[in-house]
């Protein structure tokens, strides 16, 4: 197990982690999150001995192997299954020992050897690396191609492939999310999953902690605490624990009042000063409550567009590409003023193609786009994070655009999305990644246009960035088309999906799951094997029995676990309707008075054994539609 015991860790003078404690179990799986820099990655460092705890103790099983993404990848002549193959370190080393033994005929050695290899499924090993490849979006040309070859997204990927490659004990995955398209996430989710031993994911892609993480642990205000469950379960958790501290806090306040009061009456009396000075002490020794503080650092809002015309944009019979390359053809679509569009699709099909199409970076190759009067796109792409002036501060951005404004205004505006005080005058050279995107969504919100583009908007936002980001968008007036493999935004905003695949660009009638399971028949299909044989002697009669026979075999397997699945789903529900009840009395203040404390304590011991077997059936609701899923 990992132990931290009165832990304490700064970086560059400031505090990130003070007297922490916590304790994760073998083949837990860990959501680590928290606001940018309070210590994520340095904790990743720290489990990677990389950094050195200032006070206290980190204990990690000696023997255990820890894989982890490399932040560089260097321009290798490798071949890109080679490098994943890398991953695998013992696997590697047997195959230079073999060479040794081979070289000097050891045949007791190599005896020896080959049976670890086999034992490692050595000989498996590249179908392995290749279907971990495939998973995140690599064609089967690209398996040769020389890592110095791709581009830094994709080195990216494969670096994950390589640390997925690792038979580790402890797999460490700082926002892995990041540079996938939702294909990939889909993927790597399932495989997560299925990941035998310890993981510690750093994410702000809600939907793959809900679905991947068992345990969440939020760092705050220099503290750690443990939550059981996924991340929504922690934001129930987090909610009722907040309340309780509020209401603790709200009593401690009068007390406070009280004893000030007092003393403020009698300390000039000499026959109360022994009386007034035993309350003074009480004060001192009190352990102060901080009142509950959960507030976004960002709030802002699209402005109403000064246009909608409708339609804003109409494409006829286009096609696009690059040179003579056709992406896709026979696009026909109208974007109305209400639409919102999400845009689904495999990697490489042309999503981000279509996207730079409606937003002019890209001319039609044959049809044509019809505008409407008075269209304002506002375009947001990761390269635009790029064509930031490093030079420039965040206000001087805004000031090319409007030079009107005034700088008070500006900083004002600016003060949603983070840059508060002097940071809205600061370069933008040293920012991060996530302060460049937010400072490219301010300008395009200042710009206020009536037609939205965003492809993959949530690069690099953290979880209170992208719930901001979410609202805004639900409250926007104009027309959305969006990119992104964060399916919480994606639900949330659009109520249209636009399927890009095989060359067209058609309407996709249905959700995300069905989308999921679109991808998991296309994938069954091109895998070998399941391509019809065309072996025409077998009877068609037999084939029908046979088939017939194989549905009554499956149904009769499927049935005890789909009674099951009724009666957790029905206990579930009645978990949930309690769970309600009691959170709903301990919100309430009154519940804290000093008549209503038996029942306190009750409600709060049940409120801890709802918890637990909640938690209990969502996992063994997930096993028994594992067990349904394999089936079939």
């Amino acid at each position: 197990m990992i132990t931290l015991s009165q832990l304490a860790l700064q970086r560059g003078g400031k505090p990130l982690l003070e007297n922490v404690n916590l304790t994760v179990q073998p083949g837990w799986k860990v959501g680590l999150i928290g606001a940018n820099g309070c210590g994520k990655s340095s904790l990743f460092a720290l489990l990677l001995d990389e950094l050195h705890p200032d006070a206290g103790d980190l204990d990690l099983p000696v023997r255990w192997v820890i894989a982890h993404v490399a932040q560089e990848t260097p321009a290798l002549p490798t071949p890109a299954l080679e490098f994943v193959l890398d991953g695998d370190a013992d696997l590697r080393q047997i195959e230079r020992d073999l060479q040794a033994a081979e070289a000097t005929h050891d045949g007791t050695r190599q005896a020896e050897l080959h049976a670890r290899f086999d034992a490692i499924s050595g000989y498996s090993a590249p179908a392995r690396a290749g279907k971990l490849m495939a998973g995140l979006g690599f064609t089967a040309q690209q398996l040769e191609q020389p890592v110095a070859e791709f581009s830094g997204g994709w080195r990216v990927r494969l670096n994950l492939a390589r640390a997925l490659m690792c038979r580790s004990d402890l797999l460490l995955l700082d926002e892995p999310t990041n540079h996938l398209d939702l294909d990939a996430v889909l993927w790597l989710e399932q495989w997560l999953r299925t990941y035998p031993g310890t993981l510690l994911l750093i994410s702000h892609d809600r939907d793959v902690l809900d679905n991947v993480a068992d345990h969440i642990v939020h760092i705050d205000q220099c503290s750690i605490n443990l939550y059981s469950g996924n991340y929504s379960a922690f934001e129930d958790q987090r909610a009722a624990r907040l309340a309780l501290q509020q209401a603790a806090f709200a009593k401690q306040q009068r007390e406070i009042a009280h004893l000030e009061s007092f003393i403020t009456r009698f300390r000039a009396k000499a026959t109360k000063a022994r009386q007034a000075q035993s309350r003074i002490k009480a004060l001192e020794r009190m352990e102060r409550i901080a009142a509950a503080h959960v507030d976004s650092p960002f709030t802002f809002s699209f402005a109403e567009p000064e246009r909608l015309p409708n339609p804003l944009l109409a494409v006829e019979k286009v096609a696009v590409g690059y040179g003579e390359r056709r992406v896709l053809d026979h696009v026909n679509l109208v974007i109305g003023s209400g639409a919102r569009l999400g845009l689904l699709g495999p990697n490489g099909a042309g999503k981000s193609t279509l996207i730079k199409l409606l937003a002019g970076e890209l001319s039609p190759l044959a049809g044509q786009i019809e505008t409407g009067q008075g269209l304002a796109i506002g375009y947001f792409a990761q390269h635009q994070l790029e064509q930031l002036r490093p030079d420039w501060s965040a206000v001087r951005h805004l000031q090319q655009l409007d030079e009107r404004a005034s700088e008070q205004a500006l900083r004002n505006f600016l003060g949603g999305f983070g840059f508060v005080g002097e940071r809205a005058l600061d370069p933008v050279a040293p920012f991060s990644g996530g302060e460049k995107a937010r400072l490219a969504l301010a300008l395009l919100i200042w710009q206020r246009p009536n037609l939205l583009l965003l492809d993959e908007p949530t690069n690099h936002l953290d979880l209170d960035m992208r719930h901001a980001l979410t609202l805004a968008l639900q409250d926007y007036s104009g027309a959305l088309i969006v990119v992104s493999h964060d399916r919480h935004l994606l639900r949330t905003v659009t109520d249209e999906w636009l399927l890009v695949a095989e060359g067209r660009a058609q309407l996709f009638d249905g959700d995300l799951d069905d989308y999921r399971d679109w991808l998991n028949a296309r994938q069954r299909i091109g895998e070998p094997g399941n391509a019809g044989n065309g072996n025409s002697a077998v009877d068609r009669r037999d084939q029908k029995r046979q088939d017939a026979e194989r549905r009554q075999q499956l149904a009769v397997q499927r049935k005890p676990l789909e009674q099951q699945i009724r009666k957790t789903d029905q206990r579930m529900e009645q978990l949930h309707r309690e769970q309600q009840t009691l959170e709903s009395a301990l919100a309430d203040p009154a519940s804290y008075d000093d008549a209503n404390k038996a029942r306190l304590k009750e409600w709060l011991l049940r409120k801890g054994e709802t918890d637990r077997e909640l938690a209990g059936l969502e996992e063994e609701w997930l096993t028994l539609h594992e067990a349904l899923e394999a089936i079939g």
